[in-house]
């Protein structure tokens, strides 16, 4: 198996912001030549299209509770051994599984031992995501939170308080995306509609100028 880089992005909670980083991230390093392989922790098959729709290959499902870890192992080098990057969207919570963290996201990173970037909600708040970050930062060591980036921010300002957060908890942040209307992405059609998936080029350029990218490759 080669080695490539890959990581995990996950959260804190379910309407953090991971699909829409997630998609954005696998269009701008498509565009850019990669090749992504997408993958989605658990049997989710909405998010699926997305990815497969930005980067132009299946993207695979790794679920712990309906595999063994073995299997979750080969799947990850089966479909990612021809890949430039890989990148896995975590599903809910870092730690919500089917009985405790039992089958989470966080299970799945740490069976295929690889890094977790966490995206973070901070729209009303600055300073008061210390505590929450620390918390997820050292629940288990098994688990490598290596890069933050969060989303919703409302202007530079905030931004340099969230920042501030990061450096004193000695953890990488890798950027924001701004508050926008535009992207944020409803249920309108829960799965049964795949007809008007959502357009990427505002993502692409946010994450572009916002999120540091090539140093996510480094990791």
């Amino acid at each position: 198996m080669r080695h490539h880089p890959a990581f995990l992005l996950a959260a804190p909670t379910s309407g953090s912001g991971k699909t829409t980083l997630a998609r954005g991230l696998m269009a701008l390093l498509t565009r850019k030549g990669y090749r992504v392989q997408p993958f989605k922790c658990g049997p989710d098959y909405i998010d699926t299209k997305f990815h497969e729709q930005v980067c132009g290959r299946p993207s695979i499902n790794l679920d712990s509770f309906m595999a063994t870890p073995q299997h979750v192992r080969e799947l990850f080098s089966l479909y990612g051994n021809d890949a430039d990057i890989c990148i896995v969207e975590g599903m809910m919570g870092l730690f919500d599984g089917y009985d405790r963290d039992k089958g989470s996201s966080a299970e799945i990173a740490q069976i295929l031992d690889i890094p977790v970037i966490l995206t973070v909600d901070a729209k009303s708040a600055a300073y008061s995501m210390a505590p929450l970050i620390y918390g997820f930062l050292h629940f288990r060591q098994d688990v490598r939170i290596r890069g933050v980036i969060f989303n919703k921010v409302g202007s530079e300002r905030h931004f340099d308080s969230l920042r501030q957060v990061c450096d004193d908890l000695h953890v990488p942040c890798l950027g924001y995306l701004p508050k926008s209307t535009s992207l944020q992405q409803d249920s309108r059609y829960l799965g049964l509609d795949f007809s008007e998936l959502p357009e990427n080029q505002e993502l692409m350029n946010l994450i572009e100028t916002h999120v540091r990218w090539e140093e996510l490759l480094k990791l």
